[in-house]
């Protein structure tokens, strides 16, 4: 579908947020005739609603009439939209394409395009390697001049990240660069890869949307699948499920290891970051100047140092951004202290795991906020680790009588055991909604603790999206 005539062709688009809205104006842009249809009723988006008012889009809202794919030329699916509604599966039984925004972003690109997925850490490192490579220029390998820069005009940061990279396309020159964070419910049913993709890690999530950790993995694995000869994927090396993709990807495999050599990529040597990129090694800087907290983030840091540094970024920008990078909103975001209490918002946190690398990145005592709406996901290693490291534990929304569970079976687990003194159990006080939690959390924390809100579970519950989530938090803990 790389730069098709739109024009006249009519457009089907479901799902009415944001990724559905940006397809909606770019499709309208080209001339399309474009129909968006969701589940919802007309007084459940009214935003929405008001945001296209000026373009002539047709709307079917509550539902998806089996007259909607009449005489359509297309149907994309906004993030949200599983793959296999039963609108999808009449495109497909019709032979209509059925595609999203990422899949038209990356087919009509006219400027390279990085892109990055991974279980955890697909935010912070993608606004790292936006961060350097602005800071740079964008400035990117000329290949018939290895040692020379031409400099990029623009560098767009955009896709899973919050803004749809389709919303900048028509601004974008061939000088440009693009950088665009991936998920695997975009990438599910992309047939396109990007130039430089990055994969940090593969493991459990969403598979109350996937459904095997099989057909997870495979989703991700549409990152490097359809990449070019010429092209360049960076795997994370001590992934096992990342690793393995190197047989999947048909162009050139860079590494980013904190524990082990690579042949190319970023490795780890006597407390410094060091970058192979197949002509010399050079140093980047030392792990220590890393600002942002945890191990978890010197993983990101040198998946961003290799990211970029395939992207032609030289070694001391890269030093110079995550010496003085503190993180994206929602990720362990410093909120305020209160009465000699830190407040943490990590909303992103939307798995058991992401929340199991936020309680390794402090050694203060904590009061854990977790709940909202379960992913299907494994919960007892990380009762583990919250036994050892958390004080309080303070559960809320759909998951909270889940979670609670979760805790008290660990507790019975050691209770079972035999103990010289007396074991640490893990006490849990249930919640309604966030808005109880920040107010029992705050009473019972005490001078030195801090209060981690790292959810474990989606948002979908109480709240449209972690974003809304987490900013709603960081109001309930000002407002304290």
């Amino acid at each position: 579908m790389a730069n098709m005539n739109w024009a006249g062709k009519r457009v089907v688009i479901l799902g009415l947020a944001r990724q559905g809205m940006a397809l909606a104006r770019y499709f309208a842009g080209q001339g399309a005739r474009v129909a968006v249809s969701d589940a919802k009723p007309a007084d459940k988006l009214a935003a929405e609603l008001a945001g296209l008012s000026d373009w002539p889009i047709d709307f079917v809202l509550g539902g998806h009439p089996p007259t909607l794919l009449d005489s359509a030329d297309l149907l994309c699916l906004s993030g949200g939209v599983p793959a296999d509604v039963p609108p999808a599966q009449e495109a497909r039984r019709r032979g209509l394409p059925v595609t999203n925004d990422s899949q038209i972003f990356l087919d009509a690109a006219p400027c390279p395009v990085v892109g990055i997925t991974g279980s955890a850490g697909k935010t912070t490192t993608t606004a790292l390697v936006g961060r350097i490579l602005k800071a740079e220029g964008g400035r990117m390998k000329d290949e018939s001049q290895p040692s020379s820069f031409i400099t990029h005009p623009s560098v767009w940061v955009g896709g899973n990240i919050g803004n749809p990279l389709i919303a900048d396309l028509p601004q974008m020159e061939a000088g440009d660069l693009a950088v665009m964070e991936l998920s695997s419910f975009q990438l599910e049913i992309m047939t396109t890869s990007p130039h430089i993709a990055g994969v940090l890690n593969i493991t459990p999530n969403h598979l109350d949307r996937h459904g095997t950790m099989a057909a997870y993995i495979e989703a991700k694995s549409h990152v490097v699948r359809y990449q070019r000869p010429g092209d360049i994927a960076v795997l994370g090396w001590g992934d096992d499920n990342a690793r393995k993709l190197a047989d999947a990807a048909p162009g050139l495999v860079w590494w980013f290891s904190s524990r082990g050599d690579v042949p190319l990529g970023t490795l780890v040597r006597d407390g410094d970051i060091f970058l192979r990129d197949g002509r010399r090694e050079q140093k980047v800087g030392p792990v220590s100047h890393i600002k942002l907290r945890g191990a978890h983030n010197v993983l990101n840091v040198l998946a961003a140092c290799a990211l970029a540094g395939a992207a032609g970024a030289p070694p001391d920008v890269m030093r110079g951004v995550f010496s003085s990078f503190d993180g994206v909103a929602h990720r362990l975001e410093f909120v305020r202290e209160v009465n000699g209490v830190k407040w943490y918002n990590d909303s992103i946190a939307t798995a058991p795991e992401r929340v199991t690398a936020a309680l390794h990145s402090f050694s203060e005592p904590l009061v854990l906020l977790a709940g909202g709406r379960d992913k299907k996901l494994p919960w007892d290693e990380l009762m583990v680790l919250a036994r050892q490291r958390v004080r309080k534990l303070v559960v809320f929304g759909e998951a909270a009588d889940l979670i609670a569970e979760a805790a008290e079976a660990e507790n019975m687990k050691v209770e079972s055991r035999r103990y010289k003194m007396a074991p640490k159990f893990l006490e849990v006080v249930k919640c309604a909604t966030l808005a109880e939690a920040v107010q029992e959390a705050g009473e019972l924390a005490r001078p030195g603790d801090v209060v981690l809100l790292s959810p474990g579970c989606t948002s979908y519950d109480a709240y449209k999206d972690f974003v809304e989530r987490g900013e709603k938090f960081r109001e309930m803990v000002i407002a304290l």
